[in-house]
């Protein structure tokens, strides 16, 4: 049973535009411009209050025009953890983490073996980190993840649609069973929109920030035909050593732009190169990162980041990233029109997670590595000869443990341990401020955290302890970031979907105050294309619905 981690808490989600077929009309994959298409849009970091801001003051945005012909459904959220992968997954397949078996970029799985194993004899000892991000690139320093490409960053759209071989295996964790390296796509337990629509013939296509998002391809892995992925943590163009795309807005808005052209490439019927004539895709899109940047910089370009004092103005940074995207948006939808595609053409407004705290004064940086440190010992301690409790751990503003011990026990004793625990952390502006209980609000340990999930005990992907933290709490070991997302709070969750086009069944503006999930996203985009959204294995486990368009 689902607990009120689903109720559902401040997020804006937008409808827009005539740029669908009416969902009656079947889809024809024989003529090239003939099918129906969804031009998919996540937002990282992008919350209700954002997109209301921006259109007040922007009414004659591209933001604005989707909003002003399109249903806004004023309460969305995100599922928890409000993590970039669980959350993207759950706009793709129709389901939460418990469906999906996946928590975070950064987890751990009791039933797997580390990454590097080469033999797996019967009765091997399982437990494995699973990082599906930047760490599994061939080559992480560069853009285009060990390809090899000349003239980078410039020539990256010639950068692979094929991800899976830009992917070390020697970094992946390993199945005992087959004693082969699991890829993302492999450790997806469902399947996704992706896989249903190339069921029926139709074309896809998607961009996204590292090649580990290749898990869209779902358990098949043959989802996604044009993938195209260029690694944002990698050395930016201009920046000093070990400078990454994300460290400086305006990098990132330019890492962004890379993306777009794709899109828009995309839109013109051409591959994410614009070198191969292959039909526009029936379901594409992309993910922007710099609005998220922006929230999470302290400064950027010599300017602040984040929000405010009032917690709801975005300062000069975070609004040019907001300019940025709906410039973007506005060129996706020009292009649209100027191809005839404006009749059959859907564009979804989202994002992957919202971003928390707004207000400056919210914050509290910890560091987590002592926190942790503590806890080892003390486990021992109370436990001679034994080894390290944290087996793993993934803290931005939530705290999930894997532990090495599973037993009820060992999950309560880390639950006091960490609910006990005082120290001083710092501010916004860096000086000192104190925390109490770690940091955190509420903990599920054991058998609870398998149950806040809706999981069984045991299960080998769920945490053995979730934590949520008091509102402002953000895990760091330095004064980088101002802001962070992955747990429940409600500004980690409140995010946009925006639904434009003729298949939204709109003329006018319309709002929806009820309660809805951006795990309906995916049961909506295969409605729009004629499709039964029950061939989503979620959409089946779960009773996801599609969006209420009419």
């Amino acid at each position: 049973m689902r607990l009120s981690r689903r109720t559902t808490v401040l997020a804006a989600a937008v409808l827009s535009g005539a740029l669908i077929a009416p969902a009656a009309a079947a889809a024809d994959p024989s003529h090239e411009d003939g099918g129906r298409h969804v031009l998919l849009l996540s937002v990282d970091g992008l919350h209700q209050a954002d997109l209301s801001w921006y259109v007040a003051h922007h009414p004659k945005s591209a933001l604005a025009a989707l909003i002003n012909r399109g249903v806004d459904f004023t309460h969305a959220s995100t599922p928890v953890p409000s993590d970039s992968f669980p959350g993207m997954v759950a706009q793709a397949t129709g389901g939460n983490p418990d469906t999906t078996g996946v928590y975070y970029d950064s987890s751990f799985n009791h039933a797997l073996l580390p990454a590097g194993t080469m033999t797996c004899p019967a009765g091997a000892l399982t437990g494995a980190d699973v990082e599906y991000a930047e760490n599994l690139d061939r080559n992480q320093n560069s853009i285009d993840a060990g390809q090899g490409l000349p003239g980078l960053p410039g020539n990256i759209l010639a950068l692979t649609g094929d991800p899976k071989i830009l992917i070390d295996p020697a970094k992946l964790p390993v199945d005992p069973k087959t004693c082969k390296p699991v890829f993302p796509h492999q450790y997806l337990k469902v399947n996704t929109i992706f896989e249903v629509a190339r069921q029926h013939h139709l074309r896809t296509a998607w961009s996204d920030k590292h090649p580990a998002y290749e898990i869209l391809d779902g358990p098949s892995g043959a989802g996604v035909q044009d993938l195209f992925t260029p690694e944002i943590n990698s050395q930016a163009d201009g920046l000093s050593a070990g400078q990454d795309w994300t460290k400086d807005n305006a990098k990132t808005q330019q890492y962004d732009g890379y993306k777009t052209h794709a899109v828009r490439n995309e839109i013109d019927g051409f591959d994410h190169s614009g070198t191969t004539h292959v039909g526009v895709p029936a379901i594409f899109g992309m993910n922007f990162q710099s609005v998220s940047t922006a929230q999470k910089l302290p400064t950027s370009g010599g300017q602040p980041g984040g929000y405010l004092a009032d917690g709801v103005t975005p300062g000069p940074v975070l609004a040019g990233a907001l300019a940025f995207v709906d410039s973007e948006v506005g060129s996706f939808v020009n292009e649209i029109n100027s191809k005839g595609l404006e009749d059959s053409t859907t564009i979804i407004l989202s994002a992957k997670h919202g971003q928390s705290p707004t207000d400056p004064a919210a914050l509290t940086r910890i560091p987590d590595g002592p926190l942790f440190a503590g806890l080892n010992a003390a486990w021992k301690a109370a436990h001679p000869g034994a080894g390290d409790l944290v087996a793993h751990s993934s803290d931005d503003d939530a705290m999930l443990l894997w532990l090495t011990d599973r037993s009820q026990g060992a999950a309560d004793f880390a639950k006091a341990y960490l609910v006990a625990q005082s120290g001083q952390g710092n501010d916004i502006t860096g000086a000192p401020k104190p925390f109490t209980s770690s940091g955190l609000a509420t903990v599920f340990a054991g058998r609870d955290a398998a149950r806040y999930f809706g999981i069984a005990a045991g299960d080998p992907r769920v945490p053995d302890l979730f934590g949520i933290v008091k509102h402002g709490v953000v895990y760091t070991g330095g004064k980088g970031k101002i802001a962070e997302h992955g747990g429940a709070d409600p500004q980690d969750r409140n995010v946009p979907i925006v639904v434009a086009g003729a298949g939204a069944g709109v003329d006018d503006a319309q709002t929806v105050h009820g309660p809805v999930e951006t795990t309906q996203i995916a049961p909506t985009i295969l409605r729009l294309l004629g499709l039964n959204p029950r061939e989503l294995q979620a959409v089946q486990r779960e009773h996801t619905q599609a969006l209420p368009l009419d």
